[in-house]
């Protein structure tokens, strides 16, 4: 029994010093290789320093015409000792709590945001030191792969190896960005506080410590309730580490900051409201990280056409140059395929940066009437020979609980009048029949579908425009109509690189909604022309478009519109105060020389081109006095075009003279009547016959 016993212990002793020998030599190899590694890491030559490559903008034609931070860097080196305390204290609570005590990665924190992020299966919360937050600064791009990923811990060690943590806590502070052109601390007091930064106090301090993780986003000059919100955040995580009291931290929350006026540096850049408005759409609608946009080389290739946007610059310069607080918004849109072609967003980009052009605090005033007129043709419940009588009227709605008395400008009425003339005169009493007459919900209804998100409030008012809408979405709506009724979803980015030319993005093919029918958008397009001609509220600049126009203008006590297109640009123009004040006469006038300006020299290269007309519609002589066919005894004759089946049918008997049976009646030949509007005339005259 006791040998059989020793006999089974001798294998398993021999086991167990196997598997003890073969884990010694795994653990020295891997020491060696450690050791090897560090070596390595530790002679390695770090690379040059590539923070600095920009993200550029391009425009239709594929050139640079702007960067998403300066093209000069604003930066200012100093040392640690020259950097206030609250700075670097705020700094670490809210960035890396354990900067003095890892070795460039925190593990814990790592697990502790794996964890968070599976438990709410998104990316809630990240676990970047300092060091590896400057490892990327420095020397990378910030696309998300495996193969940055290593590079950035490469050089997380590299750094932690080759340098002390003061000095890496000085390389940081020296190098992140800040927004506006300011990269490093000393760069940001001077920018927003006008100081050194060894001068900044806790309040101060607090605030630009929470500006690196979104330098837009959490910008005092662009939103400041997120830079405030951000600034208790920072003042908290002090609070916890116990580098303030609770007290101090409510103290510094509360003080109100002197802030520098914001001094713009474009740095030579095109269309700077158009650049933020794309800066906009690619981190907030297609979901791009903020600092890749700021420093990863980006390529954005937009839609901007240069030609067209310097008219529009131009054009505002012309008419508002030296006026003083008077604002402007221009957006043009080529109804074909979507593309944002200009964009001017105000009257000096360096006093203020606001962009009107998505403004949705403005009402359009007449200038929304022709989404109404579209509906009451496409309805087939009025036609452009349709009257009404055009005086002092209290309307009645609601189930007759409500009332509703309009008025025109300068108290003038002018009796029974049709569409045509209605549209021309911008009469504000036909229009509340016509919105009645079609239904202000139908109207409302019609607005969403061709581009107007802002709520249309379904009252009789509507007629006249007082639900606020945005320039853009004025521009988007009329290029419907240009459009022969097709909707087209805008579009200001084609396509994203990076720096190596990878596809990051690229915009899909615009899917085309045909929203009314083109002989609906035919015949409102025809009865908008006659606002550029004699008796029309555009007349005043008539001169000034040769080629054919059509639009309408809109002028309330507070703002100035005239939102017009052609069959290559739907443009809108609105001018106004921000604060609200009342226009005068002469200002009140601006919105149609800019429109005029502006359409002619973005489209002085393209030929004139007549609106094309569709299938279903027909045209017929009216007498304009009764609104019914006219006849060779009519002294006044109109050329009308109708919706197929809408037109009249009666003859006109009132200048016959003698009784005239039915029978004996013809309508008259359509012929274009002679025009002497503009040379374009003739040309429309020659293609349709």
């Amino acid at each position: 029994m006791q040998k059989l016993t020793r006999s089974n212990r001798k294998p398993r002793r021999g086991k167990w010093l196997r598997l003890f020998q073969f884990m010694l030599a795994f653990t020295l190899a891997g020491a060696v290789l450690l050791g090897g590694l560090l070596v390595y890491l530790y002679q390695a030559v770090l690379p040059p320093a590539g923070a600095d490559r920009n993200s550029q903008l391009l425009n239709l034609q594929g050139q640079a015409i702007a960067v998403f931070t300066t093209g000069e860097r604003n930066q200012q080196q100093v040392k640690l000792e020259d950097i206030s305390p609250w700075v670097i204290q705020a700094t670490l609570a809210v960035e890396d709590r354990k900067f003095y005590e890892h070795f460039g990665f925190d593990v814990k924190g790592m697990l502790r945001a794996v964890l968070v992020n599976l438990r709410e299966m998104d990316k809630v919360q990240g676990a970047s030191t300092l060091s590896q937050q400057l490892a990327r600064n420095l020397y990378l791009s910030h696309e998300r792969t495996w193969s940055r990923k290593l590079k950035e811990a490469k050089y997380t060690a590299q750094l932690e190896m080759q340098y002390s943590k003061d000095e890496i806590l000085n390389m940081y502070l020296n190098e992140i960005y800040y927004g506006r052109g300011a990269y490093g601390i000393e760069a940001a007091a001077q920018l927003y506080f006008g100081k050194p930064a060894k001068e900044l106090n806790l309040a101060e301090s607090a605030i630009l410590a929470g500006i690196p993780k979104g330098p837009t986003y959490y910008s005092p000059y662009n939103h400041m309730k997120n830079a405030k919100d951000r600034q208790k955040i920072v003042l908290n995580a002090m609070k916890e580490i116990g580098a303030i009291t609770a007290e101090e931290a409510e103290k510094a929350y509360e003080e109100l900051l002197a802030f520098q006026s914001p001094q713009q540096r474009t740095g030579g850049d095109q269309a700077p409201y158009f650049r933020d408005y794309i800066r906009n759409v690619v981190v907030n609608e297609l979901g791009f990280d903020e600092d890749l946009l700021e420093s990863g080389g980006l390529r954005i290739y937009t839609t901007l056409d240069m030609d067209a946007q310097r008219a529009a610059e131009d054009a505002v310069a012309s008419e508002l140059g030296g006026s003083d607080g008077l604002e402007v918004a221009l957006v043009s849109i080529d109804p074909r395929n979507g593309y944002v072609k200009a964009l001017v967003g105000g009257t000096n980009y360096t006093t203020s940066q606001y962009n009107h052009v998505f403004a949705k605090t403005r009402q359009p005033g007449s200038s929304f009437k022709p989404i109404m007129y579209l509906a009451a043709l496409s309805s087939k419940k009025m036609t452009p020979v349709s009257i009404f009588n055009s005086q002092p009227t209290l309307f009645h709605y609601d189930e007759d609980r409500k009332t509703y008395s309009p008025k025109n400008y300068g108290d003038k009425y002018l009796g029974e009048i049709d569409m045509r003339r209605a549209i021309a005169a911008s009469d504000n009493i036909y229009a509340v029949n016509t919105l009645l007459t079609v239904g202000a919900e139908e109207v409302a209804a019609l607005g969403a579908k061709m581009g107007i998100t802002s709520t249309l409030t379904p009252v009789p008012s509507l007629a006249l425009g007082t639900s606020p809408v945005s320039p853009f979405e004025m521009a988007s709506a009329f290029a419907v109509i240009s459009n022969q009724g097709k909707r087209i979803e805008p579009v200001a980015v084609l396509k994203i690189t990076d720096e190596e030319g990878h596809v990051l993005y690229e915009a899909k093919e615009q899917k085309q909604e045909q929203v009314i029918e083109p002989a609906a958008a035919y015949v409102l397009t025809r009865l908008l022309e006659g606002v550029f001609e004699v008796g029309g509220t555009g007349n005043r600049v008539s001169e000034v478009i040769q080629r054919p126009v059509a639009g309408k203008t809109g002028t309330t006590s507070t703002d100035a519109w005239l939102v017009g297109y052609t069959p290559e640009l739907s443009t809108a123009v609105w001018v106004g105060y921000d604060k609200g004040k009342t226009l005068g006469t002469a200002e009140s006038r601006k919105a149609a020389p800019i429109f005029a300006k502006f359409t002619e020299k973005a489209l002085e290269k393209v030929p004139p081109k007549i609106f094309p007309m569709p299938d279903g519609v027909v045209s017929a002589y009216i007498d304009p006095s009764s609104g019914k066919l006219a006849t060779a005894g009519c002294p006044d004759k109109q050329l009308v075009v109708f919706l197929e089946g809408t037109e009249p049918t009666e003859f006109c008997t009132e200048h016959s003279g003698e009784s005239v049976e039915a029978e004996e009646l013809a309508p008259l030949p359509v012929q274009e009547e002679p025009e002497n509007r503009s040379w374009w005339s003739d040309l429309k005259r020659w293609w349709m016959n």
